[in-house]
């Protein structure tokens, strides 16, 4: 029994938040997957549990001459390089903004399951997909929010 328990031990991380790490990347990716956008599930997931996992990683060293909170400083640096990536210029119009402002999103719930706890990064991935789901409704609603930049007419997909 105890090679058992052995072969299932992941410390420093915790079992609980992994599933969490992978759900919280499923809500939020479930969303942009089933309206067809980038950082679709696999991504999501992925985005967060990469998170977790380097936060709780620096969060078992800590002694003396460490500095854990510099990983998370770090995570966010390498992270906008990922949101970069999924921005592209195109006839004077920037596509792929909410794509990288998402990654960068998870990356921060993946922050919050080591910081704030499971359910609080639970709650900010039902926050994240409200908002990203609500403002297309209100969208729908109001013409005074789909202007300029916002216009359904003016994007690059529509101009090609």
């Amino acid at each position: 029994m105890e090679e058992l328990r052995l072969f299932f031990a992941i410390d420093p991380f915790q079992w609980s938040d992994i599933f969490t790490a992978i759900l919280c990347g499923f809500i939020v990716g479930l969303e942009r997957q089933l309206r067809g956008k980038p950082v679709g599930i696999r991504t999501s997931a992925l985005i967060v549990l990469g998170t977790y996992l380097f936060v709780a990683a620096s969060n078992s060293m800590i002694n003396d001459v460490t500095d854990t909170s510099r990983i998370i400083g770090q995570v966010i640096t390498g992270v906008g390089f990922l949101g970069a990536g999924v921005m592209l210029a195109k006839d004077g119009i920037v596509v792929g903004v909410t794509s990288a402002a998402t990654i960068w999103v998870l990356a921060g719930i993946g922050v919050a399951i080591c910081v704030a706890g499971e359910f609080a990064a639970i709650k900010l991935s039902v926050l994240v997909v409200g908002i990203l789901y609500g403002v297309d409704v209100m969208e729908a609603y109001f013409a005074s929010l789909t202007r300029g930049v916002h216009s359904k007419f003016n994007t690059w997909k529509n101009r090609r």
